[in-house]
């Protein structure tokens, strides 16, 4: 939680994207390259020095409506997260239960999840080895967004996308706070969609997916939730079917390095779900 030394922001550099040359389609792997530790893609990034402010305090002036994210305070009754069949039987239910009561959502399906453990030195090549994500993004763009209900509840895609539907992560905290590589999150309302954003095709070992690149603009705020504990959670929104400009639709996020983590603070270790939420 936060405490007085806590700071109202901090000052450090976080990485963009910056789209490949002529308008071709940009494209990363999902998997590190074994050799060289990094995942091949075939655009730029670059490092821009952002100011992200510490929201511990008012915490309500962000919800997934407004901003794009919102800090809840709900313990999980599961909290080992060494198990994936376990992960699905008893904390997915209590999640589910959690993204209808905040949101008022009358079902809730999720598709996937990811624990990150970050590892100095160790090398992202596979999913048990998932590093807190260093780059600016979206985890879904429109088209992904739709071919993910028709995915994974295709016979009743048709009838569901008639109505609103969103994609939420719900990002927690492992064992600690997450005082070591905090999770940055930018305030839909400071975003330019259409200049800001970009398509970039996501490459799997057997499919292929698409999130969104996001390129540095002084416009955005960009904020935290300093030392968020596993007895809370944050819910991130990565889409919405109603675009209509009176709600946020989606939030670019980062993991970064603050320069004010104590020393000796355990790595970041996070566990985010990802779900399809449906409205009557």
């Amino acid at each position: 939680m936060v405490t007085l030394s806590s700071p109202s922001s901090v000052v450090t550099k976080l990485t963009f994207f910056v789209p490949p040359p002529d308008g071709v389609r940009a494209y990363q792997h999902i998997n590190a390259n074994p050799k060289t530790g990094d995942r091949e893609r075939n655009f730029n990034r670059e490092e821009k020095d952002v100011v992200i402010e510490n929201l511990r305090g008012k915490e309500d002036a962000a919800t997934l409506d407004t901003a794009g994210f919102q800090l809840v305070r709900s313990p999980a009754k599961h909290t080992a997260f060494t198990d994936d069949a376990e992960i699905e039987r008893e904390y997915y239910p209590e999640s589910a239960e959690l993204i209808k009561q905040v949101t008022g959502a009358s079902r809730v399906v999720f598709f996937d999840h990811t624990i990150r453990r970050r590892r100095p030195g160790e090398i992202d090549d596979s999913p048990d080895k998932r590093q807190p994500v260093a780059q600016a993004h979206v985890d879904q763009t429109a088209a992904s967004s739709a071919a993910r209900v028709h995915r994974h509840v295709p016979d009743d895609a048709p009838a569901l996308l008639q109505r609103r539907f969103q994609i939420i992560n719900l990002w927690r905290p492992i064992s600690h706070p997450a005082l070591d590589w905090p999770l940055g999150l930018c305030d839909y309302r400071s975003v330019d969609p259409k200049n800001d954003t970009l398509p970039v095709a996501l490459i799997y070992p057997d499919r292929e997916g698409e999130t969104l690149g996001v390129k540095y603009n002084s416009n955005q705020k960009w904020k935290y939730f300093r030392g968020v504990t596993p007895e809370e959670a944050v819910l991130i929104k990565c889409f919405d079917s109603i675009q209509d400009g009176s709600v946020a639709v989606f939030t670019p996020h980062t993991g970064f390095q603050d320069p004010t983590t104590p020393e000796g603070t355990p790595p970041r270790e996070s566990i985010e779900l990802r779900a399809l939420v449906f409205y009557d």
